[in-house]
């Protein structure tokens, strides 16, 4: 099994910076892509962004330019740095892995998300 547990959430002002942080846990032999995602209140869960494993990225257009998504492979780790935060980008962010354990078992895993609030 697969655990993530992120941190890093918090409020701010608009216009302030935060740094979320995924690690990846349990019985892990490999893990290919991990992302980061968002769910507002009363929306549907969407995509912010995600990295291979070999550090290509992709961005949601609203966020491109202010975040930065990154891993640390050793670390089983991905960072999403947010810079420029609106109000908008108020939501609980989830961390998402694409990860194969020892016995070649392939899991896809959600970490417990975290809250992310940003204010006028």
């Amino acid at each position: 099994q697969v655990q993530l547990v992120e941190s890093g959430g918090g409020s701010v002002q608009a216009g302030g910076s935060l740094r979320l942080s995924c690690v990846g846990s349990g019985r892990i032999s490999s893990i290919t892509d991990m992302g980061w995602y968002r769910q507002g209140p009363g929306k549907q869960r969407e995509l912010v962004a995600t990295i291979t494993r070999g550090g290509t990225t992709n961005y949601a257009d609203s966020v491109k330019g202010r975040f930065t998504i990154s891993r640390d492979n050793n670390k089983n780790t991905i960072y999403l740095q947010m810079n420029s935060l609106k109000p908008e980008d108020t939501s609980v962010y989830y961390c998402k892995a694409d990860a194969f354990d020892y016995g070649g078992v392939r899991h896809y895993s959600w970490g417990q998300g975290t809250q992310v609030t940003v204010s006028k």
